[in-house]
């Protein structure tokens, strides 16, 4: 094949902008590979937050993923969900790579190089549709650690986006006695009951608490509230009811990011007795008590497994080529309303 030293990578440049640029490549040293790009995942979260001008400009991108160095400052690249094949590879490397599907933490682009121990290769069993939501379902599976839910509790789930669907189709399997969600989006509750919930509510309906609540004291009249939330909209303003609608001595697991956004809490009233424990929940990390048998590896694990049970390719609603990013995030951006997951294509 052709010599490749050049590829095309999306970049965040502004507010509101991306650009995809043209940038020299280099050829792939001792322990290294160049992979060829299939497809990415667009995070409707993260990423929304970097394309807003939302983020912290004094944060690290992430510091537990090489390809996402340094601070946030336009302009940069992102994205953390890429399928590719390796198409060349430096010296010390097995030729056993040579075409092998991989998945990767890496940016938007056509063509990468990387350590070939930082790929992961992705079994044959594995459609590179379904492998591109792998970290999605880590998540999932990192949620669902931190929060512990036990046999017979009420469970409420805050944002259907993708992360939130798939924790609540992990959540299904469990002998729960009630899992409900909460989202705003008309196409996101119908998805989200067939994934496993009873119910799905909108919380900008007049009627939100009195709704939730009816369908949290069904079973249990003594107990009153959530016994388990997950916060996971994406949005501060949903953390306030989700401590309001959880029980005594309840948990709340807050799987969002909120970059810059702020809200007040209201926790003047009932939150002063409650015991109501919050839980920052973030997948670079498990919670402290798991941290020594539930190893990275571990976690990656359950997460495949996981991921062919639940098949997540179904919920790609757009294709759209890498040369169209600006408009791919243009659409999450302003039709929320019809998005589950873009992913970008090469």
């Amino acid at each position: 094949m052709g010599v490749i030293d050049t590829r095309r990578s999306v970049y965040f440049v502004a507010p509101y902008k991306v650009e995809v640029r043209t940038e020299p490549l280099s050829e792939p040293k001792d322990g290294e590979v160049l992979v060829e790009t299939l497809l990415s995942a667009i995070s409707p979260g993260t990423e929304m937050l970097i394309y807003r001008g939302q983020f912290p400009s004094d944060t690290m991108i992430d510091a537990s993923i090489p390809a996402l160095v340094g601070d946030f400052q336009y302009p940069l690249k992102y994205g953390y969900s890429t399928v590719g094949r390796v198409i060349d590879f430096g010296p010390g490397v097995s030729h056993d790579w040579q075409e092998q599907l991989v998945f990767a933490f890496q940016p938007h682009e056509t063509h990468f190089v990387a350590p070939s121990d930082r790929l992961i290769r992705i079994p044959e069993t594995i459609s590179a549709d379904d492998a591109v939501f792998l970290p999605n379902v880590e998540t999932a599976v990192n949620f669902l650690l931190d929060g512990q839910p036990l046999i017979g509790e009420k469970v409420v789930v805050f944002g259907q986006g993708i992360v939130g669907l798939l924790t609540t189709a992990l959540l299904n399997a469990f002998p729960l006695g009630t899992l409900l969600t909460v989202d705003p989006m008309p196409n996101r509750r119908a998805t989200s009951r067939t994934v496993g919930a009873e119910a799905s509510f909108d919380p900008n309906s007049i009627d939100f608490f009195e709704s939730l609540n009816r369908h949290l004291n069904i079973n249990v009249s003594s107990y009153s509230g959530a016994d388990l939330t997950f916060e996971l909209s994406g949005n501060p303003r949903a953390l306030d009811q989700a401590i309001a609608i959880t029980g005594f001595n309840g948990r709340v697991i807050i799987g969002s990011w909120y970059g810059q956004k702020h809200t007040e809490l209201n926790l003047g009233g009932a939150f002063h007795r409650s015991r109501i424990k919050l839980m920052s929940s973030q997948v670079s990390t498990v919670t402290p008590e798991l941290s020594g048998h539930w190893s990275k590896t571990r976690r990656m694990d359950v997460a495949w497994k996981m991921l062919m049970q639940l098949q997540p390719s179904r919920f790609i609603t757009h294709r759209m080529p890498v040369s169209e990013a600006n408009e791919a995030y243009s659409l999450i951006d302003q039709h929320p309303d019809q998005v589950l997951q873009v992913v970008l294509t090469y």
